[in-house]
This record gives C-alpha cells, structure tokens and sequence, in this order.
C-alpha cells in the first residue's frame, strides 16, 4: 500500500483513453522544435497543399462541359493565391508574434468586427476538420472496390472520432513523421503534372484553339454575362483552395529565427507550390478530358489515365501510392482545424465573447471543451451531409474570404492611419489594397452565386454565432458592473491597512501563530472586492472567534498564460503578490496570517490538495469561500460563470470539511 487513493472506473477509463495528467513543472511541456523554412513548409503549408485534392476538382465540375473555360478558372484561382499571400506577408511583418484573422481585424478595425472575423473561422475550421477528413475518404475509397462505399461513411465518422481522441491526449503539431507523406504526396503529384505536359506538350496549340472555340460557343449559346457567371461560379467552388493561407501567419511562434524573414518564405514556398498544384490538375483534366466516375475523385480518374499504358503493376501502384498519401495528408490537414479553432475558441473566451469556460485546459494542458466543441460540430455536419465533399464546398468558401476581406481591410486602414509615420505606406497599402479590392470581389461573387445553392445555410450559422456572441459579451459586461463597484473595498482595505494595531506592524513584533485557535480559511482569487467583502463579512458575523487567518489561492492555468516558463513563473509570481496584500492587511490588525498558493488547470482539484494540508496544521480551520448570487439561477447564468465556490462545496461535503459560503448579492452591490 502506497498512500494513494484508489483511482476510481472513470478516472482509469479518462487515464485509458486520454492519458494521465502532466505537471507544469514537466521542463519538456514548452520544448519546441523551432522550424526552419523547409520544415515550416511541410508542418504548415500540408493544410493548403492538400486543398488542391478537391479545390480544383470542384471547380472543374462546375463548368458543366465546357472544359477549356477551365484554363481562366485556373489561371484566376493561381493569381488569388499570390495576391493574398503577399497580403499576408504584410500582416507577418505587423504582427511578428502570429496574427490569424481575429487578432488583426480586433486590433486594426475594432473587438466587434474582430469577433464577426472570429465567428466565421470558427465555422471555417469546423468545415476544414470535415471537408478534410471526408476528402481523404474519398482518396481512400477512389481504389477500393464499389461496393464498399457504403461503409466510407462510417469510416469518415471513425477518423474524426480519432482525432478527437488524439487531441484530447495534447497531440501537437509534429513535423517529422510529416516528412516522408508530404515528399510522397509532392513527387507524385509533380511527376504526374510534369508528365501530363510532356506528353501532350504538341497539343497545347489544339487546347488554345479549342479554348477560343469553347469561349465562342459559351457565349452564342448562354451569353457573355452566362459565361462570366459560369467561370466565376466554377472559381468560386474552387475557393476551398485558399483556407491554408493563413496559417503561416498563425504558426510565427514555432519558426527558426529571424521569425518574421522564415515566415515570409515558407508562404512564398506554400504560394508557389499551391498554384503549380491547382494549375497543373486543371490542365491535367482537361488535357486527359478527365470526367466524373462514380466512387472516383478526378485526382484519382486523372492518375488512372495517366498510368493507362504503362506496363505491368507500375500504374496500379503509383496510383495506389498517390492516392494513399492524398487520404493521409488530408486526414492530418484536419489538424488545422483542431488545433486553431479552439486556439480561437480560447482567445474569444478571454475576450468574453464566449463562456470563458473555453480558455480553461484539462489537466493535459488542452483546450478540451474547445476540442469537443470543433470535434462534435464535425461529427454532426459529417452526419448531416453524408460526407458530401461537392456540399462542404459550398459552404467553405463565404466564411473564408469573410476573414480575408476583414484582414485586408484591416490592413488598410492601418496603413492610413499611419501614413505620415511610415515612409513606404503607399506601397504596402497598395498590396493590401489588392487583396482588399480582390477579396470583396469575390466574398460578394461567392454569396451571390452560392446563396440559392446552399450558401444561405453559411450564413444562418454564422450570423447565429455572431448573436449569441453578442448576447454573451452584453451578460458579462452587465455581470461585471457590479464588481467593478464591489472593487471600491480595495480603497477601503488601503485605508484600513493603514490604521495599524499599535506595536504590531512597527517591522519589530509580528502576531504568532496558535495552531490550536480557531482559523478562518479563506479562498480568494486575488486582491479584489469580492475576496475583500468575504473577508470583512467573517469578523462581523462571527466577532472574534478567529485568531488566524489562511488565505489560499490557485493561480490557473488557462490559454492566456499557458505560453511557456515565462508565463508560469509571472503567474506564480502575481499571485503570490495577491496573497501578501491580504497577509499584510490582517497582521496591520493583530491577526496572524499566511498565503498558500497553488498552480495547476484545475482550481477545485487544487484547493482540496491544498484543504488537507491546511487540515494537518489548523485542525480547528473553518474554510470561507465568497460566491456572487445572482437575481436568478439559469442555465445561462452556470454556462458563462464557473461557480467554483459551489463545486468545493460539494468536495469539501464528502470530505467532511467545514466550509462556508459566504453569499454576495448582485442587485445589493447594484444598490451601493
């Protein structure tokens, strides 16, 4: 027998599947592989290379026919991929730390159109998790047989329950088992475009011809304006394409030094490849006339084509190759999606504009609620559509050029704001311009042309979230008001601190601990009205029955502070400082006193830790713990506050240890 409690059927099962807590004081929690361009490449450019799997093949489709328009569609789709990501390097250079599309639009424009920006990545990234993980099922059913498609679903569904699984386990970004699929997934893909124009290099005459023939009969027959309409609608199902783009700008943090000079390479690098990969597959299409096949992507019909006259099992097994290391790669694109969108998640809760209960980590120091959040909003639209990639598309694209449209506009503002300080801005403000003009462009195109097609149901959700968000933010900010008048204690505190009991706090006689007197144990969460209120409320109910006084507070550690050594060591820092104000305050008046501190994920888990070792020394302790009551108990009251106070309650109740709460009513603070 060791001591240790026996773990109970949960606890094993939670251990099991999502493995045992770590500790902040583990000093391999914060190592990081900085990367190098090469790597960078590979670790954050496989979400927008694999976009090239269904992008261009959606966009294919849409022409209905009339093939050789794809040549603008693809030509288009190649000059968007470099317009944005040279406004994106721009917004590397602003934002060395990492700037995704909500950081930039709160910073540049305002916390509102921040979080609208936020709103539509968070439907974004849900649809990246399903589109990929539904792509790569495709890829991987293109060379089985027909008759097992009707289980592609259910392995779709399987796929997704596992990255959900890994996530909560803390499973990072690791760029080196990325290598060897990401090489494969290149060579293939290139070897396969390179020799699609060398063997057809005599007929690029024909194609152009064929394609001044195929303009001429689009607009005889549906108009100018229809074949405007029809290639713009066919960009716009490849707009998928794009949703990459931004996270070199989001990964600036793991990049070798000079961060910013690494990160504008590796987005040249992933611009470049991207567009070699959407061009060629469009031309590749057309020039084999590659056409849908059911239980196919085209990838798969075009390397199949391709491959036709070699001999022996070489075809078959470069296309089993290909098409293996396509599934794979998409499956880990889903990633992108895992790790940013509760990385949104948390930064939108820190902000208040969703439960802050989404900034809290697990004790395997990840944002788990935001993981299930993002995980089960896939499931569901996986289920909903069947795992229809051609109706994922159509709603990918509006909320992804929502956020480009807001961080280039954001941009520009910027680069106005502060013309007469930067020497260039005209031309910065020029290329962001670009992308301002090109991104509202399409944004308007896309919602146009896909609102009767699906589009509308984008932007039910998204405008949905964006309410509820607001919704939120006005109950915290009505929530903290009377707080904010419960602070004014901490000017009384002062004043209170100052009139000391004589020949106490003279830094000569300090009061001595009784471990047999009776010891007010009060939990705080820092220096402010609330804890103050609690604590003046004890010696007017209670007189003087207390001789000591125990002040325990948990620094938690949340997606704010969760960003290395530094930030721990500032945490424990800052709530060691909280702690001796109250300390202070209490020897001023002839009381002993001591802080205790704790840091962990889990301020319950951590204050019943702490509560026996108070136990031990202080066995006449009495805990105190101050909650702010409500008018009324609801749903979306317990949602959006943690009630922490209640939940050590309820431990401290099965442990047998006396613990008051100690009530502070809203509408009385209101009243003051």
């Amino acid at each position: 027998m060791n001591g240790e409690p026996e773990l109970t059927f949960y606890q094993k099962t939670k251990n099991l599947v999502i493995g045992h807590a770590r500790s902040h004081e583990d000093p391999q929690l914060f190592h990081k592989l900085s990367l190098v361009v090469f790597f960078a490449w590979v670790g954050l450019g496989a979400d927008g290379l694999t976009s090239s799997c269904y992008g261009p093949e959606e966009a294919f489709l849409a022409l209905k026919g009339h093939i050789f328009l794809g040549i603008f569609v693809a030509l288009a789709t190649a000059i968007t991929i470099f317009v944005i990501s040279s406004s994106y390097s721009q917004i590397i250079e602003l934002f060395p730390a990492g700037g995704g599309g909500y950081l930039v639009a709160s910073k540049l424009l305002s916390p509102s159109v921040g979080m609208i920006s936020g709103c539509a990545l968070l439907v974004d990234y849900v649809l990246t998790i399903t589109l990929s993980v539904a792509s790569g099922a495709d890829a991987l059913f293109s060379f089985l047989p027909p008759g097992w498609a009707t289980i592609k679903l259910p392995v779709a569904v399987a796929v997704l329950l596992i990255l959900i699984v890994l996530n909560m386990r803390g499973v990072k970004e690791s760029v080196a088992p990325l290598i060897p699929i990401f090489l494969i997934f290149l060579a293939t893909h290139v070897f396969a475009i390179i020799y699609t124009f060398v063997v057809h290099f005599r007929d690029f005459g024909t194609v152009a011809s064929a394609t001044i023939s195929d303009v001429r009969a689009s607009s005889s027959e549906i108009g100018i304006f229809g074949t405007f309409v029809l290639i713009m609608r066919a960009y716009s199902m490849g707009a998928g394409t794009y949703t990459g783009i931004e996270a070199v700008s989001n990964g600036i943090p793991v990049l070798r030094e000079p961060k910013v000079q690494t990160a504008k390479r590796t987005m040249h690098y992933m611009a470049g490849s991207l567009a070699f990969m959407v061009v060629g597959l469009m031309l590749g299409y057309l020039l084999f006339r590659v056409q849908h096949q059911p239980g196919k992507t085209l990838n798969a019909v075009l390397m199949e084509s391709i491959t036709a006259g070699w001999n022996g099992h070489v075809g078959y097994i470069f296309v089993l190759v290909t098409l293996i290391s396509e599934a794979v790669l998409l499956f880990v694109a889903a990633q992108t999606g895992f790790i940013d969108g509760p990385r949104i998640l948390s930064n939108m809760a820190i902000d208040r504009w969703i439960p802050s209960r989404f900034a809290i980590l697990s004790d395997r120091f990840v944002t788990q609620n935001g993981v299930l959040m993002m995980g089960g909003a896939a499931l569901i639209l996986m289920v909903f559509t069947h795992g229809s990639v051609k109706f994922m598309v159509v709603l990918y694209s509006i909320n992804v050029f929502i956020t480009f449209f807001l961080s280039q506009l954001g941009m520009v503002r910027h680069w106005w704001l502060v013309r007469k300080e930067y020497k260039y801005w005209f031309k910065k403000a020029f290329v962001n311009g670009v992308g301002l003009a090109l991104t509202a462009f399409i944004l308007v195109s896309v919602v146009v042309i896909k609102f009767f097609e699906g589009g509308w149901i984008t932007i039910i959700i998204t405008g949905s979230l964006i309410i509820v968000a607001i919704i939120i933010k006005r109950a915290y900010t009505q929530s903290l008001l009377p707080l904010k008048r419960l602070n004014e204690l901490v000017d009384a505190a002062e004043r209170i601190h100052s009139r000391t009991v004589p020949g106490v706090t003279d830094g000569n006689v300090l009061p001595k601990m009784d471990p047999d007197a009776k010891t007010a144990v009060l939990l705080v969460g820092g220096y402010n009205g609330l804890g103050l209120h609690t604590l003046f409320n004890i010696p007017h109910i209670f007189g003087g029955s207390f001789k000591n006084y125990v002040f325990v507070q948990v620094g938690t550690i949340d997606a704010a502070n969760f960003k290395g050594t530094e930030e721990i060591e500032k945490l424990k820092l800052h709530v060691s400082h909280e702690l001796d104000k109250y300390v202070k305050l209490m020897q001023s008046q002839g009381f002993y006193a001591e802080g205790i501190s704790a840091i962990g994920t889990d301020a319950v888990e951590e204050i019943c830790e702490t509560a026996k070792k108070i136990q031990e020394k202080y066995p006449n302790a009495v805990f105190f713990g101050g909650q702010m009551v409500f008018p009324k108990d609801t749903f979306f009251s317990r949602l959006l506050h943690n009630y922490t106070t209640f939940a050590v309650q309820r431990k401290f109740y099965q442990q047998g240890i006396p613990f008051i709460i100690m009530p502070v009513r809203v509408e009385l603070i209101s009243a003051l």
